[in-house]
């Protein structure tokens, strides 16, 4: 599915009309991830239904919501809710809102998801950021003509995942004591999950985690200019290392239940992010970023 470039712009222009500033930084929530958006103080919520050309999140646990507001006092964008190759969309579909991010001007994508553990030294629970990915679905997101205005027809991937944001995640979670595996994401189409065998194959390829979202986005949003990084939250061991079948509530289940420390290091990140830019003596207080429907944070 080719899409116009005009819509860009009117998505685009749709959510800035709502909106006074756009944030650095938008998030995207992954698989029972989604209770970072109750952290997002005076948040503006806009439904994907309400959206121009946006596409509808079907996944239980996606709410398929917008929202900005202030996470620590920091302007964010949130994706609660992202869109899936296997849900039957176009490539162009799924990375549609990161094209979007950069028409607003958007300069961090982070991108979030729950995963499969195939490193064996790994536990549900655990965290991994995500160093570099194998895509395993025989797709990609810049199949057709070029979109010249956001990036050129052979873009690099070899920092695709930001070094520098890397370095910031890992000193972020140093001094909050919270260990973080780093680690290679293989990207596979879904929605089945993968056979014993093929987690077997995976991890002699060199794959730590293996999931069904986040890589179309990060190639998108590396060819659009914005500085990408992804956190996988480890929600089950992939199939075949533990003896018993592979469940999407259990997915849920655990995500929720590291949710914490997950709430903790994107906030940290976010701030850390907004200290780099700006001066940490001015950071935002309360009643600092105000939306065209008179909210103010405080009031």
């Amino acid at each position: 599915m080719e899409i116009p470039n005009q819509w860009f712009e009117e998505t685009a222009e749709y959510i800035k009309a709502r909106l006074i500033d756009i944030p650095d930084t938008v998030i995207v929530l992954g698989s029972g991830l989604g209770i970072l958006a109750d952290e997002i103080k005076n948040p503006i919520v806009i439904d994907y239904t309400e959206i121009p050309h946006f596409p509808k999140s079907t996944v239980v646990g996606h709410a398929g919501q917008l929202i900005c507001g202030l996470l620590n006092y920091v302007p964010v964008l949130a994706m609660s809710g992202r869109f899936h190759y296997y849900e039957g969309y176009d490539i162009n579909q799924v990375t549609y809102p990161v094209r979007v991010f950069a028409k607003l001007g958007v300069k961090n994508l982070i991108l979030t998801n729950a995963a499969g553990g195939v490193n064996l030294n790994f536990e549900p629970g655990d965290l991994m950021v995500i160093k570099d990915h194998i895509n395993f679905s025989g797709v990609s997101p810049l199949r057709g003509p070029n979109l010249d205005e956001f990036g050129p027809r052979f873009p690099d991937m070899s920092n695709l995942y930001d070094e520098e944001l890397l370095r910031i995640i890992e000193e972020c979670s140093g001094e909050m004591g919270i260990m973080i595996n780093e680690g290679v994401y293989a990207y596979l189409q879904g929605p089945n999950y993968e056979t014993p065998s093929e987690i077997k194959a995976l991890r002699t390829l060199g794959a730590d985690a293996v999931g069904m979202s986040t890589v179309p986005e990060a190639i998108v949003g590396r060819h659009s200019g914005l500085k990408v990084a992804a956190i996988s939250c480890i929600t089950n061991m992939a199939a075949g290392i533990l003896p018993r079948p592979l469940d999407h509530n259990e997915v849920k289940e655990v995500a929720e239940f590291a949710s914490r420390k997950f709430i903790s290091l994107v906030t940290a990140l976010v701030v850390a992010l907004y200290n780099e830019k700006n001066n940490p003596k001015n950071m935002l207080g309360e009643g600092d970023v105000k939306y065209l429907d008179g909210n103010v944070d405080g009031e």
